[in-house]
């Protein structure tokens, strides 16, 4: 997100707006959780359980804020302002809307694609036996139904749950730190179920362990209510790299869908009577012969 930028005299300050400042690479993606005006039981517990997802990577507001974002989203905005976050969550209870959480993304200071989904079935992680998972793990995010697929707005809202559920980029994750699995199921009627699941590495009697699924909540199932989404053009200019981060192509060199790495090589005509080789007395021929 570029920020504008203000003169500032102290170190403290320059530090601050230096962080804020445009960078060709950005920094990890911030998430404000702002309630409503009206919150019931239900919104309260999930957004405290989405909160808990979102650790360390996330702040969650106390106080109730009457926003209507989808009328005016001005308030929202502020928010993400004042606290340098890319994505949002609020959740509200009205006579319309009722237990809604409306899912969201920022780009340049404009809301991006925002989501509401209504909440038609919650569990709350302490219902569920097992054990939590690590503090800040990175979670492995499961996109399943053909909705995702063929549906452009579902497609869109995907794409924006996987936005908002990844986390920290990394590198690359080791097995053992593979642990949170977050799985998010597009049925008919456009609805969502959100299950999140812990894994277990057993024996397996060989290398490779045997990997188990255990769900720890939240399990939350969802309807779409409304969606506004961005126009392809401001979806487009929120996509774009700069130049410094794309690669550049060579020439034969080409990668597969496991991500490894092909390369052609072309040789010239070979003449292997001219090449030298290593003389050997086996080799040569008698003196005898040779006259």
């Amino acid at each position: 997100m570029r920020h504008p930028i203000v003169a500032t005299k102290t170190r403290q300050g320059k530090k601050f707006l230096q962080n804020r400042a445009s960078k060709t690479t950005e920094n990890d993606k911030h998430t404000i959780i702002v309630k409503g005006g009206k919150t019931s039981e239900v919104v309260s517990g999930a957004l405290s359980a989405l909160y808990a997802l979102k650790k360390p990577l996330a702040e969650q507001l106390k106080r109730n804020n009457p926003f209507h974002l989808f009328e005016d989203d001005t308030g929202i905005v502020k928010f993400s302002q004042k606290f340098d976050a890319s994505l949002f969550l609020f959740g509200s209870n009205s006579k319309k809307h009722p237990n809604s959480l409306i899912f969201g993304r920022m780009f340049d200071y404009q809301v991006l694609d925002m989501v509401d989904l209504t909440i038609q079935k919650f569990t709350p992680p302490s219902a569920f036996k097992a054990h939590g998972v690590t503090f800040g793990a990175k979670p492995c995010i499961l996109l399943q139904g053909t909705l995702f697929e063929s549906d452009e707005s579902m497609k869109r809202i995907g794409n924006l749950m996987v936005d908002w559920f990844r986390g920290p980029v990394v590198n690359s994750v080791r097995l053992q730190g593979l642990e949170l699995i977050i799985s998010l199921t597009a049925s008919a009627e456009n609805k969502i179920h959100l299950r999140v699941y812990r894994t277990q590495l057993k024996k397996s009697g060989g290398k490779t362990p045997r990997v188990e699924l255990v769900e720890i909540g939240p399990s939350i199932d969802f309807s779409v209510d409304r969606t506004k989404l961005a126009s392809e053009d401001l979806f487009k200019s929120a996509l774009f790299k700069p130049k410094e981060l794309m690669v550049k192509p060579r020439k034969n060199i080409s990668r597969d869908v496991f991500g490894t790495q092909h390369a052609r090589i072309h040789v010239g005509r070979q003449h292997p009577d001219t090449i030298q080789t290593r003389k050997l007395k086996a080799f040569k021929k008698p003196f005898r012969e040779q006259e």
